[in-house]
C-alpha cells in the first residue's frame, strides 16, 4: 500500500511564499492533532496519544510523501475538504486568523487530505494542478 498526503492551498489569495508554506504545514499537522485521544484515567502531561489509521501509520513510518496543489477559490477549497470528509479520509481545514495578512479577516487558506492510500487521495485531489 502506497500512501501520501496532499496539501491544497488557495492560489487566489496571493499569499507570500512563507505564508503559504506555513499554512500548508498547519494543515499537515492538524490532521494528526485532530486525532489526539483523551487520556484514560490519567492527567494531561507532556505526552499525547494519537489514533492512527493503518495508512497513517505506514506514512509516518515511511517516506512522508507530500504533494502540494492549488485551487483558485475558497469554494474549490471547501469542495475538496467536504469530498475528503465524505470519503472518510483524514483531512483538515485551516482558517488563518488574519493577523499578518488578509486585513484581520479570518480566511480559509489550506486543506490537507491524508495521509491515506494514494488511490483514495487521488480520487479527491488528482485533478488539481501542482503549485
Amino acid at each position: 500500500m502506497e500512501t501520501k498526503q496532499v496539501i491544497v492551498l488557495r492560489k487566489d489569495l496571493n499569499m507570500r511564499k512563507g505564508k503559504m508554506v506555513a499554512q500548508g504545514a498547519h494543515a499537515s499537522m492538524k490532521v494528526f492533532f485532530d486525532r489526539i485521544m483523551e487520556p484514560q484515567g490519567l492527567e494531561w502531561n507532556n505526552e499525547i496519544a494519537i489514533k492512527l489509521t493503518d495508512a497513517m501509520f505506514k506514512w509516518v513510518s515511511g517516506t512522508f510523501t507530500k504533494v502540494c496543489v492549488g485551487v483558485s477559490s475558497e469554494q474549490e477549497l471547501l469542495a475538496v475538504y467536504e469530498a475528503a470528509k465524505s470519503a472518510g479520509l483524514p483531512c483538515s481545514l485551516i482558517t488563518d486568523a488574519g493577523k499578518t495578512e488578509f486585513g484581520g479577516v479570518p480566511t480559509k487558506t489550506a486543506v490537507a487530505v491524508g495521509p491515506a492510500e494514494c488511490e483514495k487521495v487521488d480520487a479527491i485531489t488528482g485533478q488539481l494542478g501542482l503549485l
